[in-house]
Order: C-alpha cells, then sequence, then structure tokens
C-alpha cells in the first residue's frame, strides 16, 4: 500500500467518481473537476475505453487518478500498468484485494457489513469503500462502523450529496466517494463543464469547512 497516495487522499477528502458514456466525456468531466480545484478522482471501468482515458490522465503530474468498478485481477493488472495510482472496487473480491497488496497499490475493495470491512482488513485494505452508504443509514452508519472498527479507514459511497460530504468527514471518513451530484450526467452531455467545476469546489468547501 501506497502511504503518499492515502495521504493525498486524505487530505483532498474528496473522490468524484466518473462514470460517462464516451471517452471525451470523461477527459472533460477529469478536466472540469480539476479545474474546481480536486485533484483526485475516479475513472469507472463502466467507461468506454476507459483503460486509455486512465493512461491519458496519469500522464498529468497534478492528478491522482484511481480505477474504479474493478472487478477481477485481470482488469486491475491493466489498469495499473495504465498509470492508475489506487484501485476501487464494488464489492470484496479477495483475489483483486491480493493482486494490489502484492503490487503495493492502494487499494479500496467495496464493502458494506462490518464482517465485510474486517475480513478486507485482515487480508491487507487499508482502506474499505463502504457501498452503499445512503442505504443503511449514511453518516449515522459510519460512525457506527468506525466506534466498531477504530483502525480501518473508511471511504462512504453511494448516498453522498452537497448536504450530508460534511457530515460523513465528521463521522470518521477518510473521505467520501461522489458520483452524480458532482459529476452530473446532464452537465456532461450538454458541455456544461463550469457546473461540474462549480459543484467541485462546493463539495471541497463543504468538506474544509
Amino acid at each position: 500500500m501506497n502511504q503518499a497516495i492515502l495521504d493525498r487522499i486524505r487530505q483532498e477528502r474528496i473522490i468524484p467518481v466518473v462514470r460517462a458514456p464516451s471517452p471525451e466525456l470523461a477527459m472533460r468531466a477529469a478536466e472540469a473537476i480539476c479545474a474546481g480545484g480536486i485533484s483526485v478522482l475516479e475513472i469507472t471501468m463502466t467507461v468506454p475505453g476507459a483503460i486509455e482515458v486512465i493512461r491519458e490522465l496519469a500522464r498529468s503530474a497534478q492528478m491522482l487518478i484511481g480505477a474504479g468498478t474493478v472487478l477481477d485481477p485481470a482488469t486491475a493488472r491493466e489498469c495499473v500498468s495504465a498509470g492508475a495510482q489506487f484501485l476501487v472496487t464494488p464489492g470484496l473480491d479477495l483475489p483483486t484485494l491480493k493482486f494490489a497488496n502484492d503490487a503495493g497499490i492502494l487499494i479500496m475493495p467495496g464493502t458494506l457489513t462490518p464482517a465485510d470491512v474486517l475480513t478486507a482488513w485482515k487480508k491487507g485494505a487499508a482502506v474499505a469503500k463502504i457501498f452503499p452508504c445512503g442505504n443503511l443509514g449514511g453518516p449515522s452508519y459510519v460512525q457506527t462502523l468506525k466506534a466498531a472498527l477504530p483502525p480501518i479507514e473508511m471511504v462512504p459511497t453511494g448516498g453522498v450529496r452537497l448536504a450530508n460530504a460534511a457530515e460523513f468527514i465528521a463521522a470518521g471518513a477518510l473521505a467520501v466517494g461522489v458520483g452524480g451530484e458532482l459529476v452530473s450526467t446532464r452537465a456532461l452531455m450538454s458541455c456544461d463543464l463550469a457546473s461540474i467545476s462549480a459543484a467541485a469546489r462546493e463539495f471541497k468547501s463543504a468538506v474544509a469547512a
């Protein structure tokens, strides 16, 4: 696990999750996020040509690029080869977790229950993605998990909004993963990149406060 990557995520506090219908729109979303002051983001494998998008974005020294919706070790290997600096999975896949640990890559395996979180930690994950967190109580659920499992860093995703982002941080989250409320599909499709940049600034201000 790369401590410098973890520290940068801790400093940023927000991980925008980019899902887009084309590589070009994913690149535009990344540019808008960066213009809004957030230098960490996740490109999901649901983006067409996601590996090449990661490869292109990883050339920028300004941005910390992660690969999301990684389902297996083979995909994880491709993402890392393309320049992904951290990996995110939707569920707890132990072979993918082992690959990341062996490669020294930060991984946030998808977890939901205390058993999931504990298993991920015992298998070497320094950070657990809590997904879909909004379905189980949001910030209060993270607070409960952190009370029971204080050594484990957590990144809630799913149900994170501008109105509750700061509550998740106050509850003990390392950072929050934010999808559609920050990277709006409507804004992307209409090329309204300014609104994505504005949303990035608003989220950054919210967690800072």
